[in-house]
């Protein structure tokens, strides 16, 4: 019988993912990652939801522990998305979550502890191809999450269970209201974790020195201030702060000076982008015409990469630097990139 060691956030889709598992045979173990904590904490960290999984695993009578990994969450999650958005970028925290915490720390400790496998709530498939194990995207593709996984690679992937993957999101609520699950209509928490109440200028002020700067138009004429540009990300409209009397969008962030400049959202277009820390979960993936995805729900755009950068096809709205760029075959995730400064 297979050992599964199942990640319970304390949601709908961790619990169906529990409960399709033990329905299904395996010997499952349901764990749970205190990662941020407090009174005030939120996302999928809280007591609330400490406790939402506790007490599905009893209803599936499954054995249930808390991993408390808060203080490397510090130091591999939080503190890199401090010192991204002090130099100005825009990092994916759940993306970091998923490769040092999820499928780093906890897939380590499932292997010492004897687990033939991990399992998560994701909407994503693992599938096997003649090269192996590879990630593809979830049959709900409006759930889909394979972009948050995309550096997960075979040795990963051959470890790895995702039983919701398979599932509408209607049809994971519906077996969850099947066995009576308190998180059958759970809300989903789309909050990063560790952002408490006042939200992420609230964070990251009370972590990165203000720095005020200006706010200029693309032929450089101050438009008005900011009081540090951690307040923005490339393509932001709303929250500027000035009034152009029409729409205006950040095109760039300039570190050294504070600047940020803004234009009409034509000025975003571009042709390519400089990749850093690319990663190939398989091979047979054809650099010359593949499908990228640049937002967690974003939609597919044709690009080749060139080295370091990737060239679109058409004309693309900038992505930040510090998001990730996800590469795609048809429905099979290949790998990707962060993109760099």
């Amino acid at each position: 019988m297979p050992r599964v060691m199942v990640m319970m956030s304390g949601g709908v889709d961790s619990s169906v993912a529990a409960a399709l598992l033990h329905e299904g045979g395996h010997d499952v173990t349901g764990v749970t990652l205190k990662l941020w904590g407090g009174e005030s904490d939120s996302g999928c960290c809280s007591v609330a939801d400490v406790e939402d999984a506790r007490r599905v695993a009893a209803q599936l009578g499954i054995p249930h522990y808390v991993f408390n990994f808060s203080d490397v969450f510090e130091a591999d999650v939080v503190a890199p998305y401090v010192d991204a958005y002090a130099a100005g970028e825009t990092p994916n925290p759940c993306v970091e979550c998923n490769r040092t915490m999820k499928f780093g720390r906890v897939l380590e400790r499932a292997r010492r502890l004897g687990y033939d496998f991990v399992a998560t709530g994701h909407h994503a498939r693992v599938v096997m191809t003649d090269d192996g194990p590879a990630l593809a995207r979830a049959t709900d593709r409006a759930k889909d999450q394979s972009y948050v996984l995309y550096m997960l690679g075979a040795e990963e992937l051959a470890r790895t269970l995702l039983p919701v993957g398979d599932l509408t999101k209607a049809e994971v609520r519906a077996h969850a209201r099947a066995l009576g699950l308190r998180t059958a209509d759970k809300r989903e928490s789309m909050d990063v974790c560790f952002i408490k109440r006042g939200g992420r200028d609230a964070f990251l002020g009370a972590r990165i020195p203000r720095r005020s700067g200006a706010i200029v138009d693309e032929q450089g004429v101050v438009v008005g201030t900011h009081d540090g540009i951690d307040a923005f990300t490339i393509g932001q409209r709303r929250g500027l702060g000035v009034a152009v009397g029409e729409r205006r969008y950040v095109t760039d962030i300039a570190v050294g000076t504070a600047t940020v400049t803004i234009g009409p959202r034509d000025a975003l277009l571009h042709g390519r982008v400089r990749l850093r820390d690319v990663r190939w979960s398989r091979t047979g993936c054809d650099v010359r015409a593949m499908l990228v995805q640049s937002r967690a729900h974003g939609t597919p755009a044709r690009a080749r990469l060139d080295g370091d950068e990737l060239v679109f096809a058409s004309p693309h709205p900038r992505v930040a630097p510090g998001q990730v760029v996800a590469f795609y075959d048809g429905d099979l995730c290949c790998g990707g990139g962060i993109v760099a400064a």
